[in-house]
């Protein structure tokens, strides 16, 4: 176990598509994350920016960028791209500094203003980016892949697209309650069944959106949260960042092809049940602990994914956990209690900031009427491409 770290304040912009530039949302994440922690930015020893590759050069030094807007005051800083684990890269950097003693409080933001339709390569020829080549080799977008692995998983594990779509019934209803949810209503299954085809076997309403929206966290050491009169607050318990380990025998985004298990035996579980099983070590718990999880459901089928590579269940039990309700509000362990993508949409550098604020109002007890009874241990889980793992664990 590494030292823990306090998270003494959340904000977040409400998610859309509100036509603006990515600045303005990360600065007002950033101002309403101060004011949650009740703490002044020219009081931030260090600013870690979670980059978007949308955004110009601004975005590519996103840092830098929200210090400026925020008024330069001297502070420390860094900018991190790790596609859609930014913003857990970002928060991985804000610990390492303050625990290596180099900053007592640290601000962390995210923030993107995402085009029309589904996400597509940067501009530009690049035969060795196997996310350009899928595109142009294979015309594999994003809801292609989700469908294709959708089917995978109605062939080898019997999932149907009923199962898919009561992941979207659920999370529709929790982001029906959360004030910064792009998509804040309520749908039927009838409804989803009903919205148009995309990648067979998903339809509209069973993959995520393109969003605009930011995220922002303040964490500072424990040292400083208890000199402030907070006994007892939030705290990032563990910060997983793993890549996969070789062979990576299983096809995954934005990847063609696979390593060869012909002359080196696969590790025993795949690169994402990798990412939490060393969020666990490092935090000392287990999927038996946690009271609730935030994960990453680019498509209704890859939530049911999710619940299996977190432990929450066995190989091909992710759709059984969801029919028992376990998933559900009340049930053993909620999953995407703010509405998950479904409800928000991508807003790349956003979005695994976005899963811890979610984790401390829980762990608070701060939710409403989304708010998890007895909250003490979430964890998120996120994935970026070209093998950036994310996973965070907070307690209370």
């Amino acid at each position: 176990m590494t030292g823990e770290v306090a998270v003494l304040g959340a904000g977040m912009h409400p998610w859309g598509k509100w036509g603006r530039g990515f600045v303005e949302y990360g600065v007002a994440a950033a101002r309403a994350a101060l004011a949650d922690a009740g703490i002044e930015w020219r009081d931030v020893g260090s600013i870690v920016g979670a980059d978007t590759v949308r955004g110009g050069y601004p975005g590519y030094v996103a840092g830098a960028t929200f210090a400026k807007a925020l008024g330069w005051q001297g502070a420390r800083v860094a900018s991190v791209y790790a596609a859609c684990a930014s913003g857990a890269q970002a928060v991985a950097a804000a610990r390492a500094q303050i625990l290596a003693g180099l900053a007592d409080v640290v601000l962390v933001v995210g923030a993107d203003a995402a085009p029309k339709g589904f996400f597509r390569p940067a501009g530009g020829d690049r035969p060795d980016d196997p996310d350009w080549l899928r595109f142009r080799v294979l015309g594999a977008t994003n809801p292609t892949y989700f469908g294709l692995y959708a089917r995978r998983r109605m062939a080898v594990h019997g999932d149907t697209v009923e199962d898919f779509a009561q992941v979207k019934v659920k999370n529709a209803a929790l982001g029906a309650l959360n004030p910064y949810a792009r998509y804040r209503k309520r749908v039927s299954a009838e409804e989803v069944a009903a919205s148009a085809v995309v990648a067979d076997p998903l339809r509209l309403l069973d993959i995520c959106a393109t969003s605009d929206g930011g995220a922002a966290l303040v964490l500072s050491s424990m040292e400083f949260a208890r000199r402030r009169g907070m006994a007892e607050p939030v705290r990032i318990r563990a910060v997983s960042t793993v890549t996969p380990t070789y062979p990576n025998t299983v096809l995954d985004l934005p990847d063609i092809a696979t390593d060869s298990a012909a002359a080196v035996e696969p590790a025993a579980g795949t690169f994402r049940a990798s990412i939490a099983r060393a969020a666990y070590e490092e935090a000392g718990v287990g999927p038996e602990e946690l009271s609730l999880a935030e994960v990453y459901d680019l498509s209704t089928a890859l939530e049911l994914q999710w619940y299996e590579d977190l432990g929450l269940c066995g190989e091909g039990e992710g759709a059984k956990l969801l029919r028992e309700g376990a998933t559900a509000p009340g049930g053993r362990i909620p999953v995407n209690t703010s509405g998950g993508l479904a409800s928000f949409g991508e807003a790349v550098p956003a979005q695994a900031i976005a899963q811890v604020c979610e984790l401390t109002w829980q762990l608070r007890g701060d939710a409403g009427a989304r708010q998890v009874q007895h909250a003490r241990v979430g964890i998120t889980a996120n994935q970026g491409l070209f093998g950036h793992g994310s996973a965070v664990i907070a307690v209370r």
